[in-house]
């Protein structure tokens, strides 16, 4: 069947809709990480001793990561029966929406733990609209370019969205820390970037808006069509679990190049300053390698990228550790540069390949299970695997063969699905 294709300028506005919507999904889950770790505990927990409080505060971030498939479902049922464009409008709101009022919070100091309470809710439902933004995005810029032979650099510009949030998040709050005076992050100032999040939601609201449904939703019969989530198990339970394990490889290596040096570079003398700017620069090396391993895709395929990117962070990251063991500050942030640039291997093509092994009547549902549930076993298991392997054994090294483990699993994964 031929397929009319959409103009230019409707392919722009589509990718630019994916694009504002899923940014400000991943700069409100950055910004919450930095909170988390730098802010919640002294505004939330004071009542308890700085470790439980840093602990407790922890847990709410890692809230989101088992909330993300419940909302991959849900979303996912919504997406694949009434279509994408709404789904997509919704999940931004509720991201939006839960993000402002974390910024309204009231302290320990006046409303008791009442803020801690809210704060866990609020957590819960960012994870749950992050765990439908994602799929969706993918899917629509995805199935607009069904025919397009850009289409895994299409792709790609969905998943620069990600080390586009994270270097908003992290500038923001360095910005806060490093030019203000001492006590203005506590005393209020960490608020601003939550607050400031309601200027990505207007732009993404107004992009949204103006994008007509996916062409392949439109044209499929859902007359007799079951729950979505019934029908992946059902039909589609083997590519769910290779486009799972396709993922987690990347998952783990982002924490691993981006996070964990916050915790491994101190332990070395590094100073704190150093350490927290190698977010920044991982996340320009994101930015650069995204679009340019996006074109490899329409060149080669992403099955052949993906595969190559699993083999090249592999070896890497023994390099990796080896070069924040230098302790030099210019080593140090290279490193990091290449190391998410070569992580775009594994992360371009997935906007392109995860969609790819599903039929469109289920593609929402299915597409964002892959994908979320793997951040379970990548984004919120990794930081205690990782930080059990360095107290044991004081080395970097045993890290990067957990992270090697991880990416021989995405090989094999991503070796054994067949993209439509």
């Amino acid at each position: 069947m031929e397929h009319a294709q959409p103009t230019k300028r409707k392919m722009l506005r589509v990718t630019l809709a994916g694009v504002f919507g899923t940014t400000l999904e991943f700069y409100d889950h950055f910004i919450y990480g930095s909170a988390a770790a730098l802010v919640f505990p002294h505004v939330f927990f004071v009542q308890m001793s700085p470790s439980l409080a840093l602990l407790l505060s922890l847990v709410t971030y890692s809230v989101a990561f088992v909330a993300r498939p419940l909302g991959a479902v849900v979303f996912g049922h919504f997406g694949d029966r009434y279509g994408r464009k709404n789904v997509l409008i919704a999940a931004l709101l509720m991201m939006g929406v839960s993000t402002f009022l974390i910024g309204c919070l009231p302290s320990y100091a006046i409303a008791g733990s009442f803020g801690a309470t809210a704060l866990c809710f609020l957590r819960l439902f960012q994870g749950i609209a992050l765990g439908g933004e994602w799929g969706g995005a993918a899917l629509i810029v995805n199935e607009y370019a069904r025919d397009s032979k850009a289409k895994g650099l299409l792709g790609s510009v969905v998943q620069v969205a990600s080390p586009v949030g994270l270097l908003l998040a992290s500038a923001s709050f360095a910005l806060l820390t490093d030019f203000t005076p001492p006590d203005f992050l506590l005393a209020g100032g960490w608020r601003i970037p939550f607050l400031a999040s309601a200027l990505l939601v207007l732009t993404g609201l107004y992009v949204r808006r103006g994008v007509d449904e996916s062409p392949a939703f439109l044209e499929q019969d859902r007359s007799q069509q079951a729950a979505p989530i019934v029908e992946v198990f059902k039909h589609h339970l083997k590519p769910v679990l290779l486009g799972i394990g396709t993922r987690v490889g990347s998952d783990t290596a982002f924490y691993v190049f981006t996070l964990f040096p916050l915790v491994y570079l101190p332990r070395l003398g590094v100073a704190e300053e150093v350490a927290s700017m190698v977010g920044v620069f991982a996340a320009l090396g994101q930015i650069v390698g995204t679009p340019v391993f996006g074109y490899c895709c329409d060149k080669w395929g992403t099955k052949k990228v993906l595969l190559a990117g699993a083999v090249a962070n592999l070896a890497y990251g023994f390099a990796y550790f080896w070069l924040l063991d230098t302790t030099s500050t210019p080593v140090i942030l290279a490193g990091a540069f290449v190391a998410l640039f070569l992580l775009s291997m594994a992360w371009a093509p997935l906007a392109a390949h995860l969609p790819a092994l599903f039929p469109v009547e289920v593609r929402y549902t299915a597409t964002s299970v892959s994908f979320q549930a793997a951040g379970i076993f990548g984004g919120a298991l990794a930081p205690s695997i990782c930080l059990l392997l360095l107290d044991s054994t004081a080395s970097g090294m045993v890290i990067a063969a957990y992270l090697g483990v991880t990416l021989v699993l995405a090989f094999f994964c991503t070796l054994k699905s067949n993209p439509r």
